[in-house]
């Protein structure tokens, strides 16, 4: 029975992993902060790696010390690491991204995990990164649809942080937590580095709007977030900072290409874009599951 270590197991994409794996028939252990992590680590297949600075602090410090703990335990026990990537490595040239699209990263956060991602290639460790967009959890209500789009919906409104004809990004994390399950299955035969993104959902703010409008049966308006409200704080308020510095990527038109992970997991099955645009509605003014997504020609 192959067993998994997993890190930031009360975190969105660890908590759901536990679950998947465990019903997997996969042999789950927890990874307790500030405990030792290479003890922890002994016996394990995979350590897949879920733990994140919160609220992005001390990024410059504190990932690279997670990184060098994880390598470490990898190393000791001769596991796989299984880490969630995101797209701030691209920088702000749109397009469809993919392992072979240049990582240019324009930001701070960018270059820490372009860095980060260099040192698991250079340790010999195999890694796994499966690259995502930004997370959607149904069970959470702290992911980006809930508390940032969404965030005024029960006022007939949503919030665009950017440009809201920019496609984005997005991967239902229950759909990721599938996505790694079937990775790990076939760790051995993946290159000792596999960099594979996994192809979510991609829609624009309208196109959300649209949908969200033809389910809920009303107007659903458009308004801008106050981002003059992050400047304000920013000198004193460490995530504004933060956020304020991931601002362009929102104007920046992208998706993930599908074309490695549909190759190497070719039966896996998405959830139904309908009910990932919904994902963050307040339970009470859900629409009935019944109620498809129509009329817009969204990729998967």
């Amino acid at each position: 029975m192959p067993s998994i270590l997993i890190l930031g197991s009360s975190g969105k994409f660890g908590a759901h992993c536990a679950s998947v794996f465990g019903a997997a028939g996969w042999t789950v252990a927890r990874y307790r902060r500030g405990t030792d992590m290479t003890a922890a680590a002994r016996g394990a297949d995979v350590i897949l790696n879920g733990l994140n600075p919160p609220d992005y602090h001390a990024w410059d410090r504190l990932v690279p010390e997670i990184t060098e703990q994880v390598i470490a335990a990898a190393k000791a026990c001769g596991a796989t690491v299984i880490l969630p990537g995101n797209v701030y490595n691209f920088g702000s040239d749109g397009g469809v991204w993919d392992e072979r699209t240049p990582q240019r990263p324009c930001s701070r956060k960018g270059r820490v995990r372009v860095a980060m991602e260099r040192r698991y290639r250079e340790s010999g460790v195999r890694t796994i990164v499966l690259r995502a967009g930004n997370f959607i959890d149904p069970d959470s209500g702290t992911d980006v649809m809930a508390l940032l789009l969404l965030r005024q919906i029960r006022r007939g409104r949503l919030t665009a942080p950017g440009d809201p004809d920019a496609m984005q990004a997005y991967a239902y994390v229950p759909d990721v937590a599938r996505a790694a399950l079937a990775l790990a299955e076939i760790r051995e035969t993946l290159p000792i580095f596999a960099d594979i993104p996994f192809p979510g959902h991609a829609f624009s703010l309208r196109e959300l709007q649209a949908d969200l409008e033809s389910a809920l049966g009303r107007r659903v308006r458009i308004a801008g977030f106050p981002w003059w409200a992050m400047r304000l704080g920013a000198p004193v308020w460490e995530l504004a900072r933060e956020l304020l510095e991931m601002r362009y990527l929102w104007s920046v038109s992208h998706r993930l290409s599908g074309e490695t992970f549909g190759r190497l997991v070719p039966g896996f099955v998405a959830t139904d874009i309908a009910t990932v645009m919904r994902a963050g509605l307040p339970p009470d003014i859900r629409p009935d599951e019944a109620v498809g997504s129509r009329g817009l020609g969204l990729r998967v």
